[in-house]
């Protein structure tokens, strides 16, 4: 989900891509490449890494052509060009040649700004590609995903995506396109937890889930799934200790508190405020004890203090639930 500036001409004499999502940079790349073969097939791509540019060769490459054939000339980790180099750049940004597109990459930073600012003050076209950290971002780059080949997906199932597949964006643009492609219709939390709950991080979490919505019966089955898959069962009971443990802390917050506020002094993103929101009714403060003393006896079990860790967290599973409904 690259943020691109006012000028959005794909075909614009200079392009820069700033940041450091490799799915973003690579897909700016790609969308400058598919308008110049769409106005011209027979357009020559050079893509060339900052070392392979060295002094001289962009006026090779950017000089006129007998054939006045459209050419583009991408960069890649333009912050590492040498200083020689970047002086060549700077003085084609001020005469780019017709039939050219440019398109010059940079992690952003400190490193080779003037580069950067002397793109800008060019006039560039911008294309923002910046590491997505935050879950909140990746959720959104889910939903921007399914919106941009028309399809629809509910709220749940592109969280549950985001939890499954975890921080990597070419992982989670995959697993958008194999749904995509799979799946008629809406794409619903059901269809998601089919293809991807065999993942260990989704497993354990989908299990705590259940249990602190107080759906015994569905998180006892996510456990036999998660078992049965291979996940450790100190990954389940850190899951449930997680998931208890984040409905006794915004139980206790300030009443009226805004999301960002109580994100911050929970140490929670935003959207797990709004999902715990959910889940802790029917909680009371008696409820969390007996969970977190039902947890604790789960790790114990898990840990070599019991024969059999699978019952152990059958049992901590069943104790939760009931927990979650003890108003």
């Amino acid at each position: 989900m690259a943020r691109k500036t006012a000028n959005d001409e794909p075909l614009a004499p200079v392009t820069i891509a700033v940041g450091q999502e490799d799915l973003l940079l690579d897909r700016a790349v790609q969308q400058v490449v598919a308008a110049a073969r769409a106005a011209d097939a027979d357009t020559d791509v050079r893509d060339l890494t900052s070392d392979q540019l060295q002094p001289g060769t962009l006026a090779e490459l950017t000089s006129p052509s007998l054939f006045a054939e459209r050419k583009v000339v991408v960069v890649r980790n333009s912050q590492d060009l040498s200083a020689d180099t970047i002086k060549d750049v700077k003085g084609y940004l001020g005469a780019p040649a017709e039939e050219i597109t440019l398109v010059l990459l940079h992690a952003g930073g400190a490193k080779g700004k003037g580069l950067l600012d002397a793109a800008r003050k060019a006039g560039a076209r911008e294309v923002a590609c910046p590491k997505m950290t935050k879950p909140a971002d990746r959720l959104a780059f889910v939903r921007s995903e399914f919106r941009a080949v028309g399809r629809s997906a509910t709220p749940e199932a592109c969280q549950s995506l985001v939890d499954a597949i975890g921080s990597d964006l070419r992982e989670l643009a995959s697993a958008c396109s194999q749904l995509t492609a799979d799946i008629e219709g809406t794409i619903d939390e059901a269809v998601v937890a089919r293809y991807y709950t065999g993942r260990a991080e989704a497993s354990s979490f989908t299990v705590a889930d259940r249990a602190v919505e107080g759906r015994a019966a569905e998180a006892l089955e996510a456990l036999r799934w998660a078992m049965s898959t291979g996940v450790a069962p100190v990954m389940i009971t850190s899951a449930l200790a997680q998931g208890v443990r984040a409905i006794g802390k915004l139980a206790s917050a300030p009443r009226g508190a805004r999301p960002g506020d109580l994100a911050r002094d929970l140490g929670m993103p935003p959207w797990k405020i709004d999902r715990v929101r959910q889940q802790m009714r029917g909680w009371t403060a008696d409820g969390v004890a007996t969970a977190l003393l039902a947890v604790a006896a789960a790790d114990a079990g898990v840990k070599g203090g019991g024969d059999d860790p699978e019952y152990a967290l059958e049992k901590a599973v069943v104790a939760i639930a009931r927990a979650a409904r003890s108003r």
